[in-house]
């Protein structure tokens, strides 16, 4: 039957730990590969249930397993049923239960939401048998239906599963590459990677258009500041991710690029107007609905020219219901931003935010702070006649559809092989390597310094900012990059900043690694002010935002990686010793200095 666990599905989650490694895998082929990436939302190709079907499930579920439906969780733990003791320990005070298998049971859960911190994603066999022990308690328990397992997976500045799997480069490298079909190419590797390992929704792409330098939340993690640009490179993500079997999430609507409050801390405000917003925002969202995207996520800021409550955007009727579904025509799923941030609690109980969500139009509610008294604050709400029975279940049944549409109700799991055939695979390293060879932008280089002639080994010190990697797997950039410089033939030594003044003597030039460089006076400021001061060629490379060269003193030549990992800073090492001819071009202006689109070549 299409809604329980198939003898094939258990033999096939009991195979997890015994199965051996198989060869690579082709890149635009994934474990679970859609047969047309640009199907719109609602159609669902072979035998998976059709809509009378899924309707007919939600007929015969309880109100709490369609409550349950609606929520997308964390839990602790690496695996579903045997977490180390701490992880046990905060499941039971978060939730009243021990393990992640036990929480999908009690709630009747429609999805989990992967965290590192949440110890959910050491390894990618690890996460893959964790996905597996996730299914097998959905699939036995309740309803019998499949959960949506998913994490944001951005690359680049936001990436929660590190190495061995592929690190691609994240939005604004693309961005600065400008070809969607690297962007496609990146989002199809990733989500072939992420099926793999039993993850069907990843919250990406970012389509908002960053023209905020100041913009402490979003910045590299925008493809830029041109939406058009911006909506193109969007579309093409959706159709590389949900051609690997993986629901695209566009985020974050109405538009969180020009805000200067990040909302896991407080309530932004957007002071577009309404004519502005339809120019520079709504392009990318836009194209997302056109490319047939499955999800959308939704942003906890306010936005007065759209509707003038007060009320964040995740909770806004007419912002969700009045211009995501009826001005766009958006039919799939929207799920809210995480609900446990500030921006959406600012207003409103933790009580009140779900039940104010789903009357907004939003269907999925992720990582509610407190699980229990969400999922009872929407079963009073029914109760009461608030919410109606018939307003839960359209969100119900549009994530099942969504969960159709991506194949779990053919296959829920994964195995050790999929994993091992796909995951990290040569193919897709190398692939990673070429999308960042169009990445690096080189800004100035008035003295001709760059590229290094590698053939002659000049001996070259690095130093500067080593910013802790999103995944906690790669680096720290100073040392990734001398050691990338002396393979292709120079004599590197990275340093820290507190030895560079001293150790620069003799050297040909010294690099410097900066990160997100604030106005005025700065540490980074005065190390690079200071280096300049001793006679040395000093050579800069903005790490993560690309606005970095504007707020320090001009230097023998400037760089933008955009990414602080090591395929990006393979990429730097390749432009700086000639290996690579310079080719991305700035996808946002930087104020003062460099205009939209600048990028010198050699």
């Amino acid at each position: 039957m299409p809604y329980h666990a198939s003898r094939r599905n258990l033999l096939a989650a009991a195979a997890m730990v015994a199965v051996t490694a198989a060869g690579a895998a082709s890149a635009a082929v994934g474990p679970h590969p859609a047969p047309d990436d640009s199907r719109p939302p609602g159609s669902a190709p072979g035998r998976r249930p059709g809509r009378a079907r899924l309707r007919a499930l939600v007929d015969r579920m309880s109100l709490d397993e369609k409550i349950g439906q609606l929520f997308v969780s964390r839990a602790y733990g690496h695996s579903a049923t045997d977490p180390d003791p701490a992880d046990a320990e905060q499941n039971l005070a978060a939730f009243g239960v021990r393990t992640a298998a036990e929480l999908v049971s009690r709630y009747h859960l429609g999805g989990i939401i992967y965290f590192a911190w949440a110890h959910n994603t050491r390894a990618p066999q690890q996460i893959a048998a964790l996905s597996v022990g996730l299914q097998q308690s959905a699939l036995t328990t309740g309803a019998r239906i499949p959960l949506l397992l998913s994490t944001d997976q951005e690359h680049g500045a936001v990436a929660r599963i590190g190495r061995p799997a592929t690190l691609l480069p994240g939005a604004m490298a693309l961005g600065a590459a400008g070809s969607t079909v690297h962007a496609r190419r990146a989002a199809r590797i990733a989500g072939a990677e992420l099926a793999a390992m039993g993850i069907r929704q990843d919250y990406a792409p970012v389509a908002d258009v960053n023209v905020n330098p100041a913009n402490p939340v979003i910045g590299v993690r925008s493809f830029g500041s041109d939406p058009q640009a911006v909506a193109e490179l969007v579309a093409a993500q959706v159709r590389g991710y949900q051609g690997a079997g993986v629901a695209a999430t566009a985020k974050h609507f109405p538009g969180h690029g020009d805000t200067e409050t990040d909302s896991h801390v407080g309530l932004p405000v957007m002071r577009h107007s309404r004519a502005v917003w339809e120019e520079l925002d709504e392009p990318p969202f836009r194209a997302a609905v056109e490319a047939g995207v499955d999800a959308i996520m939704t942003a906890h800021i306010v936005f007065p020219a759209l509707d003038p409550s007060g009320d964040p955007a995740t909770l806004s009727r007419p912002i969700v219901t009045g211009l995501l579904r009826e001005r766009l025509g958006f039919q799939g799923v929207v799920i809210t931003d995480a609900l446990d941030m500030a921006g959406v609690r600012q207003k409103y109980g933790d009580d009140r935010v779900p039940v104010l969500a789903l009357l907004a139009g939003c269907d999925q509610l992720l990582n509610p702070p407190d699980l229990g008294l969400a999922h009872r604050s929407v079963r009073a709400a029914v109760e009461s006649g608030e919410l109606t029975q018939a307003r839960v279940e359209e969100s119900v049944l549009r994530i099942l559809e969504l969960k159709s549409r991506r194949g779990l109700f053919d296959e829920a799991y994964t195995t050790g092989r999929e994993v091992e055939s796909v995951v990290g695979v040569q193919e897709h390293l190398d692939a990673a390597d070429t999308i960042a060879a169009a990445t690096t932008t080189l800004l100035a280089n008035p003295r001709g310094l760059v590229p290094f002639d590698a053939t002659a080994g000049p001996r070259l010190l690095v130093t500067g900012t080593d910013p802790v990697s999103p995944t906690g797997t790669t680096g720290p950039p100073t040392v990734v990059l001398a050691r990338e410089l002396t393979a292709l033939g120079c004599r590197a030594t990275a340093v820290p900043p507190a030895r560079a003044a001293a150790a620069a003597a003799g050297h040909a030039a010294v690099l410097v690694c900066t990160y997100n460089v604030p106005e005025g006076e700065s540490p980074q400021r005065t190390l690079v002010a200071d280096l300049i001061a001793s006679g040395v060629a000093v050579i800069t490379l903005a790490v993560r935002n690309p606005y970095d060269p504007a707020r320090l003193p001009a230097c023998a030549a400037e760089l933008a990686t955009y990414s602080w990992t090591d395929v990006e800073m393979r990429a730097a090492a390749r432009v700086l010793t000639g290996a690579l001819r310079p080719a991305g071009r700035l996808p946002v202006p930087v104020p003062g200095r460099y205009p939209l689109g600048h990028g010198l070549t050699l």
